[in-house]
């Protein structure tokens, strides 16, 4: 759902040429239009979940007394935070039913994403995917000050609790992202690297190439949501996960190609097969080998990954 609103009015002089002048209202949402989709996307994992919580923000922005509103941009994020962890409780029901993993969905990104190195730990597959195992307060709270840096009178506010509760939540939050978060300990080069040399292994069927490139304890987790075939489990360790890799491309008579992409801000692979877009594999790094795999096959994910989403923290 397209939510770049046009002008709510127009000057006659505006209006005799048909030119839309976006009034103040306006112009501050779209002004920070790219900050309330990362927030609304990091809070969700899904881009269509993100553009419908930004159409719910902006139905109720416009309603909004201008003359009240100090700031503008954390007022947005306000509503936004409000309907996305609307939006998260409904979802619950789905996701616990979901076949198998439940990975976000992926997002082609600009290099310039790739570039804020804070940007792209804070939306990367590997980090977001571990997020979904907070609460859709502690997610919020967790987003708000870790990747946004909000202040926690500011979350407080927005989500009706006292200072004091909140601080606690992040605390808890904090505690159960560092017990499960992986690490990033690898340069970007580093990083590109070793998705160009699994690159490789892939479209060759190398079992040795992917041994040399994973590391001992590697994690693979698919996602095929009930369409597509994936595992219903983690793969665990770089013998299994090479093993069931290198079995796919075997059982298959379509030629197997991978295009580098950046998704989410950090290096990934394009999978096809016979020219189709088959998945998206997204990686994490830990001492230049490749310690986790996170494979997207379900179809209903794959809609952003031909042309970039645009993020943002500020």
């Amino acid at each position: 759902m397209d939510t770049r609103p046009e002008g709510r009015g127009r000057s006659t002089a505006a209006a005799k040429e048909g030119a839309t002048v976006a009034d103040p209202a306006t112009e501050t949402f779209l002004t920070h239009r790219n900050l309330l989709f990362t927030v609304a996307y990091e809070m969700l994992g899904s881009a269509a979940d993100a553009e419908d919580v930004l159409q719910e923000t902006w139905l109720r922005w416009v309603e909004v007394d201008m003359d009240g509103v100090a700031d503008g941009r954390a007022y947005l994020v306000r509503i936004t935070t409000r309907q996305a962890l609307n939006r998260m409780r409904s979802l619950k029901r789905r996701r616990e039913s979901y076949v198998g993993p439940w990975l976000p969905e992926p997002l082609l990104t600009a290099p310039d994403v790739a570039l804020d190195v804070e940007l792209a730990e804070s939306v990367s597959v590997a980090l977001m995917f571990v997020l979904e195992t907070l609460t859709p307060t502690e997610r919020a709270v967790f987003v708000l000050r870790e990747a946004f840096d909000i202040d926690y009178e500011e979350i407080a506010a927005g989500l009706g609790k006292t200072t004091a509760a909140v601080r606690q939540i992040a605390h808890r939050a904090r505690q159960h992202v560092a017990a499960r978060r992986p690490r990033e300990t690898v340069s970007p080069d580093r990083a590109r690297a070793a998705v160009e040399s699994f690159q490789r292994a892939l479209e060759t069927g190398d079992t040795r190439g992917l041994l040399d490139i994973l590391a001992p304890d590697v994690v693979l987790v698919s996602d095929g949501g009930g369409i597509k075939q994936a595992a219903r489990r983690p793969i665990v360790g770089a013998d299994k996960v090479s093993r069931f890799i290198v079995g796919g491309t075997d059982r298959t008579e379509a030629t197997v190609t991978a295009q580098p992409i950046l998704v989410n801000g950090n290096p990934a692979l394009v999978v096809h097969l016979d020219g189709v877009i088959e998945g998206v594999l997204a990686f994490h790094m830990a001492d230049a080998r490749i310690s986790g795999l996170y494979f997207v096959r379900n179809p209903e994910k794959l809609g952003r990954v031909e042309s970039a989403t645009p993020l943002s923290l500020r």
